[in-house]
């Protein structure tokens, strides 16, 4: 599989859109009670998701490499990938919206969810079609358990 942007990447082009966006449309902005604190939450919980994706990562010696998945040497489904096959990319999600509610643009959502279709149809169809020639019937029935973002 190859990969022409690495997500961390992908995920600083859409914040700078997000930050061009604010910068340049006259209207769309919003603020509310709490919002700066929702913002912080919000990133601070994508650094834990994050990390505990790492770290689950690393304790079963697996790459966390998406450019060559060929790497891959086990299938981690349990701990938070109970609960989101990819929580790296969730993680990537929060903090872009926690950015949005900081720049305080409404239209950043858009972004967030371009960010979205963006990764589902160029990074992770990509990766679980990699994972099913690796794992096969195992990789298909954490699939059905499991949801492709939360």
């Amino acid at each position: 599989m190859k990969l022409r942007i690495l997500p961390p990447l992908v995920m600083l082009i859409f914040g700078f859109f997000m930050y061009s966006l604010n910068l340049l449309l006259p209207f769309g902005n919003f603020d509310f009670f709490g919002r700066r604190e929702l913002a912080i939450f919000l990133v601070a919980l994508a650094f834990l998701v994050i990390t505990i994706a790492l770290f689950q990562f690393s304790r079963v010696k697996t790459t966390t490499n998406p450019i060559n998945l060929k790497k891959t040497s086990s299938l981690v489904t349990n701990g938070i990938f109970k609960y989101t096959r990819n929580p790296m990319y969730l993680g990537m999600l929060l903090i872009l919206l926690g950015f949005g509610l900081k720049l305080g643009n409404a239209f950043n959502t858009l972004l967030a969810a371009g960010f979205v279709y963006y990764m589902n149809h160029f990074q992770i169809k990509k990766e679980e079609q990699a994972l099913m020639e690796l794992f096969g019937k195992e990789y298909t029935l954490y699939c059905k358990a499991t949801r492709r973002w939360f």
